[in-house]
């Protein structure tokens, strides 16, 4: 959908990977420690059991992470309007009837090669008590997935100093390559969204405001309403409207900013948030 000079199909790639091979290493870890713990408490399992059903969990997370993966796309923590973040519900529920399922079948695979039977016992009590410990490694894996591309934008605008920052507007076949720093806002247009340049210009892109939130927020854009992103950078003026709203000024352009958010307006106050910004009221 779009590109810039931090790549950021790139960045999502490298997220995903740092994100797997981070999961995998702390869950091996975990996994171990069960290993060695189950040995302890009750040496008359033996070695083989404990390492058949603790490996057998940790293949089937690392299979199933996809789950996760697409949940925190969907549904980045940052996400507006927040009623969306309730995606990870039957998301963390497909994420662990699949784990569950899978290492099931799995043992009973491993087992039966071995001449032995595997007993899970009732399916929806065992259930119950593993979907506790996924739903926490669930959230874990979204939390890790938003942390890890959070530091990886950091390094790379770290690592390009100076960088002129761009992005494609894609409408049709047209492409317009603008700097970000010449969007002054984004408003939502129906099935599209309209981008605010400083130089005049109104540029369509058939998207959600959503999907650009979830782009654009690290690079200092910000929700201030149902229907607007605005470039914190670019703001000169914010004046209460009463009732907790309040009118964010981006030159001549005017934004509402809702009471419905709250983190916006703490950024938009901070001098941070926009370098050398007047704030008024």
């Amino acid at each position: 959908m779009s590109g810039d000079e931090l790549g950021t199909s790139g960045t999502r790639r490298r997220t995903l990977f740092y994100a797997l091979s981070a999961a995998a290493c702390l869950v091996a870890v975990f996994n171990t420690v069960n290993v060695i713990t189950i040995q302890h408490e009750e040496p008359s399992y033996g070695l083989a059991g404990p390492i058949v059903w603790e490996g057998t969990s940790w293949v089937t997370l690392m299979l199933f992470f996809w789950i996760a993966w697409i949940g925190y796309r969907v549904a980045p923590p940052w996400s507006r309007p927040r009623w969306r973040l309730l995606v990870h519900i039957p998301a963390a529920l497909i994420f662990s009837l699949a784990h569950v399922s899978g290492f099931v079948l799995l043992r009973k695979l491993i087992y039966r090669l071995a001449g032995a039977r595997y007993d899970f016992g009732s399916f929806w009590p065992h259930f119950s008590y593993e979907f506790r410990k996924d739903v926490l490694g669930y959230a874990l894996f979204v939390a890790g997935c938003a942390m890890i591309e959070h530091l990886l934008r950091q390094q790379q605008l770290i690592e390009t100093p100076g960088q002129t920052l761009t992005f494609d507007i894609r409408d049709g076949a047209r492409l317009t390559r603008v700097r970000l720093e010449d969007v002054l806002a984004i408003a939502s247009a129906g099935n599209y969204v309209e981008f605010v340049l400083k130089d005049g210009r109104r540029l369509l892109m058939r998207s959600p405001l959503s999907t650009l939130e979830g782009e654009l927020t690290p690079r200092g854009f910000l929700r201030t309403h149902r229907s607007w992103l605005v470039n914190a950078s670019r703001m000169t003026a914010l004046k209460p409207e009463g009732s907790g709203d309040y009118s964010v000024e981006l030159g001549t352009l005017k934004v509402p900013l809702s009471r419905r958010y709250p983190d916006a307006l703490v950024r938009l106050r901070r001098p941070s948030g926009a370098a050398g910004a007047a704030t008024s009221g």
